[in-house]
């Protein structure tokens, strides 16, 4: 979480909620390991001795590397997750400045996650080599043939006027992928 927000559990509300409730976590946003596949879920034991007989006829199990890493993970210091948070801050913030340098680019500050999601549709209707860019999924490759960015279409999230950005990447990384970008945008006619 960014700027000093909080997130607060469904389940602090109280015993009664808690009881009622099914809490699913990993370690994926949270410690930045996307990709280990390590997640657990919290509820009262019928619930959870019933998803565990589910899981376990659904999945494999993860590796355990990733179990060993998840448990560093979640006995970090308090400290090293606030070096990471501030340093996805400052990722965050060098993206969403960058973005919102680009004419008609529009970008919600995000309070907490690895991704921007800016409202690029100003760019629908426009037009390279006589193809005609109508949605996220058009605008998404256009970007990644002529700009070599690679972005997730909006439409995969129900919002067809936005790509998705990760800033979980370098400073560099970042602001090379914003100046290409900018670049592909400026071949529409």
């Amino acid at each position: 979480m960014f700027d000093g927000f909080e997130q607060h559990s469904i389940c602090s509300i109280g015993k009664e909620v808690q009881n009622n409730s099914i809490l699913i976590n990993g370690v994926s946003k949270s410690y930045a390991m996307t990709g280990w596949r390590i997640g657990y879920l919290a509820a009262n034991e019928e619930i959870v001795k019933q998803a565990g007989k589910l899981q376990g006829q659904s999945t494999s199990n993860p590796t355990s590397i990733s179990q060993i890493a998840s448990i560093t993970a979640l006995n970090d210091t308090e400290a090293d997750i606030r070096q990471m948070v501030d340093e996805f801050q400052k990722r965050r913030d060098t993206l969403l400045n960058c973005l919102l340098k680009i004419p008609f680019v529009e970008c919600y500050k995000p309070v907490g996650s690895f991704y921007t999601f800016p409202d690029f549709s100003a760019f629908y209707g426009k037009s390279f080599k006589e193809k005609e860019i109508e949605d996220s999924i058009q605008l998404a490759n256009f970007l990644l043939e002529e700009g070599k960015v690679a972005l997730v279409p909006g439409i995969a999230f129900g919002a067809d006027r936005n790509l998705r950005l990760s800033f979980a990447a370098s400073m560099d990384t970042i602001k090379q992928g914003v100046d290409r970008i900018t670049k592909a945008l400026d071949l529409l006619e």
